[in-house]
């Protein structure tokens, strides 16, 4: 073969297999377009809004349920912007009682529903499950307490942390007001009801985590999901207060997150009866997840 036959040879099979190359690149690179297109509209039609919804939904209660109802409240928006959303935190007690009175829809309380307020017309929803974190400030050298130990500072039968394996430090009890769901959910599962000594009484969760935080020989009770390093979180009985240790049941001080509403949740608007289907919903519990909750089963 002469040297410009096989020249134009190589030549030619160089152009073949860059055209080859060319094709595969292009088939390559539109099936990852496509997979990318169906990811984007799967993305999209779950969180697709729907503008057919109307309407509006009030809610009040509980200070420990703001970071969710607030999450709620504007994710409910986003899909549905026909809807407007509002909440007010006044406690438990005021919230549900505001939901029986007519003046809100939806109760929110972070403890169960009594017998009173049952039988006036309230229907205990269960939403979300939350841990009650025992916190001291920071430099506390005290890293775990028993559930004795735990009543015995809360009833005022132990006073300095040196008797529980701390500094010694006398202890301030830190606590939230009457009627406040944390407080009786925590009471209540301590078997300390209505026979705590409390220092100070605050009327929020972040007041609680801020007098903490400043008050040497602290200690005080929070919602799981408002944790935050300007404060210790101790263990209890040995066991951390993690979402892992609540759902196993090992964990005592744990409760739920309720949005109360007068007589069951298909008797309510279309909005309120929404709004239930979206947080059972996959985008709902994700959002239960995101604020640091538990998805109840």
């Amino acid at each position: 073969m002469k040297k410009n036959t096989r020249i134009k040879v190589l030549v030619a099979l160089g152009l073949t297999v860059c055209i080859l190359g060319c094709h595969a690149a292009k088939a390559i690179s539109e099936t990852g377009n496509q997979s990318q297109t169906e990811a984007e509209l799967e993305s999209s039609e779950r969180k697709q809004v729907n503008t057919s919804l109307t309407g509006t939904i009030t809610m009040a209660g509980s200070t420990s349920m703001e970071k969710l109802a607030n999450a709620l409240a504007e994710s409910f928006m986003t899909k549905y912007p026909g809807v407007t959303v509002t909440a007010e935190f006044t406690g438990s007690s005021a919230g549900v009682g505001a939901m029986l009175s007519g003046s809100v829809d939806i109760g929110l309380s972070s403890r169960n529903l009594n017998d009173g307020e049952k039988s006036s017309g309230a229907v205990e929803n269960i939403v979300a499950i939350d841990g009650i974190a025992v916190i001291t400030d920071a430099s506390n050298e005290a890293a775990d307490l028993s559930t004795e130990q735990l009543a015995g500072i809360y009833t005022g039968a132990i006073r300095n942390w040196r008797e529980v394996g701390g500094a010694d430090e006398v202890i301030v009890v830190i606590g939230r007001e009457a009627g406040c769901g944390t407080r009786d959910s925590f009471e209540e599962l301590l078997g300390v009801k209505d026979i705590c000594t409390y220092a100070n009484e605050l009327n929020s969760t972040g007041a609680v985590m801020a007098r903490v935080a400043a008050t040497p020989g602290a200690i005080g009770y929070v919602s799981l999901d408002v944790l935050d390093d300007t404060v210790r979180t101790l263990s209890l009985d040995g066991i951390e207060p993690t979402g892992e240790n609540i759902k196993a049941g090992r964990y005592l001080l744990c409760r739920p997150f309720v949005m109360a509403t007068n007589g069951e949740i298909s008797a309510q608007s279309e909005a309120v009866q929404e709004m239930f289907v979206y947080l059972k919903s996959e985008e709902g519990q994700e959002l239960i997840k995101a604020v640091g909750l538990i998805v109840p089963d």
